[in-house]
């Protein structure tokens, strides 16, 4: 994506993901600042034309807008502490909890700045590549967003998600979940088949198609939550699946753990217990809330 005018920015953080946001700006003809804790990192990007500054203090002072892409939130408020933050627009791409993302906003207000939070829905390879389907989900200041999607749009389509900070954090973490959830069941898949030495490539396509096929499950629990009637347009009930000891007996005797297939076995089993054996899979949300 090219821009008529490119604004001017500065950029915290040149590892990976850091580096290749700094190089879809460049690209687009962005005049860029960038700091980064090891000077080195920076002297590739400055053949490109950006512009390293000596201290994190003097990249600030030279844009208005300052995105930070660090390490953790701690890195986040070591790297800005001391800097002048008055009037400047502070977009925190760093991964942190929800809790962290509103305490950074009302700190940066506090400073003088408006706050915007991102979560970057991508690796550093699909940045700049439209293709890819990459996205960085935005929370926080409304004005700021308003004033800067363009520029922020350039490495990768921007979603805002509303005023509270913590929001793309939260649905950050959230979209990051189901994937490890999903890649703990390939994972195991893959263990079962490794016992009886299955080339595990001519596996993939058929693993493939059936988590494709099984995704009609997320937007159908989704209504049923926010419904709150869990037994509608039920397919395969609780009490049907949580007799799922065929799945546990089977990895046992391939000499596979059960420790990622386990609890959720158990979370199924205890809610066919609780007189719910009638739903699929939306119960298991409210067993899995603490508060």
């Amino acid at each position: 994506m090219t821009t008529t005018n490119p604004t001017p920015l500065t950029l915290l953080g040149l590892g990976a993901m850091g580096t290749a946001l700094a190089h879809t700006w460049l690209t687009a003809g962005h005049p860029l600042t960038i700091w980064n804790r090891s000077p080195h990192r920076a002297q590739a990007l400055t053949t490109h034309g950006a512009t390293a500054a000596p201290t994190p203090a003097d990249a600030i002072a030279a844009n208005q807008l300052i995105v930070v892409c660090l390490l953790d939130d701690a890195s986040v408020e070591e790297t800005l502490t001391g800097t002048d933050l008055t009037g400047k627009d502070i977009v925190n791409l760093t991964t942190t909890t929800p809790d962290q993302a509103r305490t950074r906003a009302t700190w940066a207000e506090q400073h003088g700045a408006r706050y915007l939070d991102g979560g970057i829905m991508a690796v550093p390879s699909m940045i700049g590549n439209p293709d890819t389907g990459a996205y960085v989900l935005y929370s926080g200041n409304r004005p700021l967003y308003d004033t800067h999607w363009r520029t922020l749009a350039v490495p990768a389509s921007t979603t805002y998600l509303g005023e509270n900070p913590g929001h793309a954090a939260l649905y950050d973490v959230a979209l990051l979940s189901g994937m490890y959830g999903m890649i703990a069941g390939i994972t195991h898949a893959y263990a079962l088949l490794r016992a009886d030495h299955i080339p595990t490539q001519d596996f993939a396509p058929l693993l493939t198609s059936w988590l494709t096929a099984m995704t009609f499950t997320a937007p159908k629990t989704a209504h049923q939550l926010d419904t709150g009637d869990y037994t509608k347009d039920v397919v395969s009930n609780l009490a049907m699946q949580a007799g799922a000891d065929t799945l546990l007996r089977t990895a046992q005797d391939q000499g596979v753990s059960t420790e990622l297939l386990a609890p959720f076995v158990d979370l199924m089993k205890r809610r066919v217990a609780d007189g719910h054996g009638d739903e699929e899979f939306a119960g298991l949300v409210d067993l899995l809330r603490t508060t």
